[in-house]
C-alpha cells in the first residue's frame, strides 16, 4: 500500500505502540464499566483513576483537577460555555487566532446577551501589546488564549498574560493541545484556571482529552447525565482510551528535551530548504513550536500544492485540520495582516516523532520539482 511521508503532526499523531499496549486489556478482558460496583467496575474506575494521576502529574497539577472529555473540542466548550453558564453577560475575549472550537462557543455565546471580544495579535501572530491593554480595561469575565498555534506553531506569553487577565478578575484559559511533549507545561507554573489537553495530538488516541480545572472554578455541566467526571462531564468513561492518553502523556513527557532539539534541528533543514526557493516563513522571528512551518509562495494555490505533493509521496496541510471542510484562507493569517491571496497560498508542515532528515531533504526536492511545474502550467496556459 502507497504510504506517504507524514507530516502533519499538528492535525494527529499515529498511536505509539506503547500506548496500544497499555490499552489493549481495557480493550479485551478489562471491559467493567467504571461505574459498576462488581469486581469489573471496580478494576476499570482504578484504572481511570491511576490514568488521572498520571496525567495530572505529567502537566503539573493535581489529579482532583483533571476532568475527562471526549477530546481538545469538547474541553474547550465546557469551559468557556460552563464559567458563562454561572455568570451574568459579559464580555468573552478570545485571541483573533484562536482554534474554531473556541472561537465558535464564544461566538454562540454572543448570541444570548455576551458581547465576543477578538483580542488582535501582530505581524508576526503574537498577542497584540496595545490592544490586550485596552481588552482588560473593558475587565472581560472569561478569556482564552491559545498556548502554541496550530498552524503557525507560534508560542504565547500565557503566564503573563494570565496574570494581568486575574488582575481585572477574568477565568483565563488556555488551549494547551499543541504544546504537551513539545514544550515544558506547567499548569501551576502558567497560573490559568483551566487548560485543555488532547490524546491524539500527542501519539495517543483519537477520542479522549482532558480539562484541567481549577477547582474554585465553577462550571455548568454542558453533557448531564449520570454525574460522571464531578457531575462535570456525565457519560460512561472511554476506559481504554484515558488509559492510552494517561501513557502517552508519560512518554511524550520523557521524550521531550530530545524531540524538541532534535525537531528544531530538522526544521532548520527545512526552512533553509524553503528559502532557497524562495517561499515566506510566517512567524519565522517568532517563538514558535519546534517542529512547526507555515509558509507560502507567490502566486501558488495552497490547496494545489497540497495536492500534489500528496500524491507525490508527501502528507501535509493547506491550514487547520479542523477547517478543511471549508477552506477558506487562514485565519490566523488574515489576523496577522497576511494578504488574502497570499493567506490562500499557505500551506504547514509539523514535523513529529519518526521523521528524519533525509525524509525532509526529498520533501524539499519535491517541492522545488512541484514548484517547477506549476509554473510551466501558468506559463503554457498564459
Amino acid at each position: 500500500m502507497f504510504a506517504p511521508v507524514y507530516l502533519d503532526h499538528n492535525a494527529t499523531t499515529p498511536l505509539d505502540a506503547e500506548v496500544r499496549e497499555a490499552m489493549l486489556p481495557f480493550l479485551d478482558a478489562r471491559y467493567g464499566n467504571p461505574s459498576s460496583r462488581h469486581e469489573y467496575g471496580r478494576q476499570a474506575r482504578a484504572a481511570i483513576e491511576d490514568a488521572r494521576a498520571r496525567v495530572a502529574g505529567a502537566v503539573g497539577a493535581h489529579a482532583t483537577e483533571v476532568v475527562f472529555t471526549s477530546g481538545g473540542s469538547e474541553a474547550n466548550n465546557l469551559i468557556i460555555k460552563g464559567v458563562a453558564g454561572r455568570m451574568r453577560p459579559g464580555i468573552v475575549a478570545t485571541s483573533a487566532i484562536e482554534h474554531p472550537c473556541v472561537r465558535e462557543p464564544a461566538r454562540q455565546l454572543a448570541r444570548h446577551g455576551w458581547q465576543h471580544v477578538e483580542i488582535a495579535v501582530d505581524a508576526a501572530g503574537r498577542i497584540d501589546r496595545g490592544h490586550w491593554q485596552q481588552v482588560l480595561q473593558e475587565r472581560p469575565a472569561i478569556v482564552s488564549v491559545m498556548l502554541a498555534n496550530n498552524e503557525s506553531g507560534v508560542v504565547q506569553e500565557i503566564a503573563t498574560l494570565a496574570t494581568e487577565a486575574k488582575r481585572v478578575g477574568a477565568v483565563f484559559h488556555t488551549d494547551a493541545v499543541q504544546a504537551v511533549g513539545k514544550l515544558a507545561v506547567d499548569f501551576r507554573a502558567l497560573g490559568v484556571h483551566a487548560m485543555t489537553l488532547s490524546a491524539h495530538k500527542l501519539h495517543g488516541p483519537i477520542g479522549t482529552g482532558a480539562l484541567v480545572l481549577d477547582k474554585r472554578v465553577d462550571l455548568e455541566a454542558q453533557v448531564a447525565g449520570g454525574g460522571q467526571e464531578r457531575n462535570l462531564r456525565s457519560g460512561t468513561e472511554n476506559v481504554a482510551a484515558i488509559v492510552g492518553f494517561a501513557r502517552a502523556c508519560e512518554l511524550a513527557v520523557a521524550r521531550r528535551a530530545d524531540e524538541a532539539e532534535r525537531l528544531g534541528a530538522l526544521r532548520e533543514v527545512l526552512e533553509r530548504g524553503l528559502a532557497a526557493l524562495g517561499a515566506r516563513v510566517f512567524s519565522a522571528d517568532a517563538t514558535r513550536l519546534p517542529g512547526t512551518s507555515f509558509f507560502a509562495f507567490d502566486d501558488v494555490d495552497g490547496e494545489t500544492l497540497v495536492g500534489k505533493l500528496d500524491r507525490a509521496g508527501f502528507a501535509i496541510a493547506s491550514g487547520s485540520a479542523c477547517s478543511s471542510v471549508n477552506p477558506e484562507p487562514s485565519r490566523t493569517l488574515l489576523a496577522m495582516g497576511v494578504s488574502h491571496r497570499q493567506a490562500k497560498g499557505a500551506v504547514r508542515v509539523s514535523l513529529g516523532y519518526g521523521n528524519t532528515t533525509r525524509q525532509v531533504q526529498d520533501f524539499v526536492a519535491t517541492l522545488g520539482a512541484t514548484l517547477a511545474e506549476l509554473k510551466t502550467l501558468v506559463a503554457v496556459s498564459a
